[in-house]
């Protein structure tokens, strides 16, 4: 997974899978990218500091479960 903040534009992408996607449109400035399967690969969100009230939200990311086995 990555996720990327581009200041400039106000815009985050969170990806969870590299490949070529379909975007949905979800309103408020959030799309959902979708694999050629109809599986979720990223989210994009468009004035995401603004959206979640201020810059000083973004500084701080907390990871939970990372190690863990996931289920197949």
């Amino acid at each position: 997974m990555r996720i990327t903040y581009d200041a400039e534009a106000d815009a985050m992408s969170i990806v969870f899978q590299e490949t070529t996607v379909t975007t949905k449109d979800l309103g408020n400035g959030i799309a959902a990218e979708f694999d050629k399967d109809g599986r979720l690969v990223g989210i994009e969100i468009l004035d995401a500091a603004k959206g979640v009230g201020g810059k000083e939200t973004l500084r701080q990311v907390i990871l939970e479960g990372i190690g863990l086995k996931v289920p197949a």
